[in-house]
């Protein structure tokens, strides 16, 4: 094959936002293509070595918000399958790891486009009825993030790969960054679509072969995500999508020999059950698997004496209750002056009790429907022991029905007590907690703040006082958390696709030595060059 040139991928580009507003183009096309997929229900296979495969048992895909709705029947697989997917890896590996870099990169760039334009409103659709979000939430995700994750990465692969050793004068040391031996594990989860797409995607992109296993209670994003895939040119094989049980699937997919890496965005308590069963099969693994995580968040609004009440009323409403507080990013606990507190607890209680809770097919609401009856049911719990507290109280909402979906008003608590349970566990719904402390103990609650929970993810600082931000500055992407939120290898930069290959260095000397001594053997009285007087008998 004729390689004449070194390719330039086109620059990576943010995806721009629409609006959806009344009026707008794409708003009757969402509008049009939720209509469409409501009205069919379809069947949803697993997709393995590219072809589709039915099993003898499904489970239903439903609507959060409206869980009498059933959007499609999902065919689940086990153990049996997994095996099947972990061969089609195998038999895709050689060639899609020889395949040049520039045509993996194509494929990605061509579904990123995909994405943006026809293929934007349906996975915006499939998004906010499969996961109840709303048509700004499915935008910013679904479409924008997901877009992004996909021309950004084809840009920092060539940066991995444009870093090399240097070389020593004749010669000439070169890194090759190949894929890794075996197939990676990806597992998705329900809230983030783009996360979806981005998990099985990162590791291919590198020239790894995927067994992917998205979250049940997302299958039906997840099948028009894989279906853009194969409509982008994905070869058979490299990315096989599988339904099923975290159990039955995770089981056999950890427990393969052939098992190069995992790729998982859940829970901490599964992400370090994955870790533990890792550890206890790893001698036979051919190699050390890589084992790439991000879990969960107790993420904090920290407010400084000087800061914006308007500001903090809003970054609460909207960090804490947009898409239900079901992202580990979402604001789940908040440090309030006692300065500041009497306002922005009664501007929280009147923003809060405007917010519109239903259907996300009417885009007049800002919040849908929790996942799931078990997150509906944590919700209850974590608010039933707020109002029995006796320090704690339910300042707003606290309400709870499962009639026609799986709705939990948007909550906030108030507590005295700096370590009760909603101030530690991560809840992944809308409930946010918050404590007031002494306004002139802000040093003090910094150091509570990072002590209270065991995650390190991500928090937000309010403060009008410079010198309050020196002492607590927070960052802005790439994504990724230490401690109990990960392994912090940062989705969306570099660091994260570096995880994905195995670097081998190879030298080349250009003229290479003829004779085995060395300059330092002759004996004294030889010249430099190796001439001399002859050596005597």
């Amino acid at each position: 094959m004729s390689r004449p040139a070194i390719a330039l991928p086109p620059e990576p580009r943010n995806e721009p936002v629409k609006d959806y507003a009344p009026g707008s183009p794409e708003r009757a096309e969402l509008q049009q293509r939720l209509r469409e997929l409501e009205r069919d229900r379809i069947e949803i296979p697993l997709v393995i070595g590219g072809k589709d495969l039915e099993t003898a048992e499904t489970f239903e895909a439903v609507m959060p918000h409206r869980k009498s709705h059933v959007l499609a029947d999902v065919h689940s697989g086990g153990p049996a399958e997994v095996e099947q997917a972990i061969a089609a890896a195998r038999g895709a590996r050689h060639d899609w790891a020889h395949m040049p870099w520039e045509e993996r990169a194509a494929i990605f760039l061509r579904a990123a486009e995909l994405l943006a334009g026809p293929w934007r409103a349906t996975l915006n659709a499939a998004t906010m009825l499969g996961q109840s979000k709303t048509a700004h939430q499915a935008e910013i995700d679904a479409a924008c993030e997901l877009t992004d994750f996909w021309r950004f990465n084809v840009e920092f692969m060539t940066r991995v790969y444009k870093e090399q050793p240097s070389s020593a004068p004749g010669t000439w040391n070169r890194m090759e960054y190949r894929p890794l031996e075996g197939f990676v594990f990806a597992v998705t989860p329900f809230n983030f679509t783009a996360i979806a797409g981005n998990l099985p995607a990162a590791p291919a992109l590198m020239g790894n072969t995927v067994v992917w296993k998205p979250a049940s209670t997302a299958a039906f994003s997840a099948y028009f995500l894989m279906r853009l895939l194969q409509e982008a040119g994905l070869p058979d094989g490299v990315i096989n999508l599988v339904y099923g049980s975290g159990a039955k699937i995770g089981d056999a997919a950890l427990t393969s020999p052939e098992l190069a890496g995992i790729h998982f965005t859940g829970s901490t308590a599964v992400f370090n059950s994955m870790w533990q069963t890792v550890g206890s099969n790893v001698g036979d693994y051919r190699n050390y698997p890589r084992i790439v995580g991000e879990t969960g968040g107790k993420d904090f609004i920290v407010a400084h004496p000087s800061a914006d009440v308007e500001a903090v009323a809003t970054a609460i409403v909207r960090g804490s209750f947009e898409y239900q507080g079901q992202k580990c990013s979402a604001a789940s606990r908040v440090y309030a002056p006692s300065n500041l507190w009497p306002e922005l607890r009664e501007r929280l209680a009147d923003e809060i009790k405007e917010l519109k809770v239903g259907d996300v097919s009417d885009f007049s609401n800002f919040m849908g429907a929790v996942i799931d009856s078990k997150s509906l049911a944590t919700q209850r719990e974590a608010i039933q022991e707020a109002k029995s507290a006796a320090a704690t109280k339910v300042l707003v909402g606290g309400g709870v029905t499962d009639d026609e979906g799986f709705f939990v008003e948007p909550t906030v608590i108030e507590t005295e007590d700096p370590n009760f349970r909603t101030m530690r566990d991560e809840l992944f719904g809308p409930v946010v907690t918050a404590y007031v402390y002494p306004e002139q103990q802000w040093d003090d609650m910094l150091e509570l703040v990072d002590r209270t929970a065991p995650y390190g993810l991500t928090g937000a600082v309010f403060a009008r006082d410079r010198s309050a931000i020196e002492d607590a500055v927070v960052g802005q992407q790439p994504f990724g958390g230490a401690r109990a939120s990960g392994t912090n290898d940062k989705a969306g930069s570099m660091w994260n696709l570096i995880r994905w290959v195995s670097p081998r260095t190879i030298k080349e000397t250009f003229v290479p030595p003829k004779d085995y001594r060395y300059p330092y053997m002759a004996e004294d009285g030889a010249s430099r060059d190796g001439s001399g007087p002859p050596d005597r008998p």
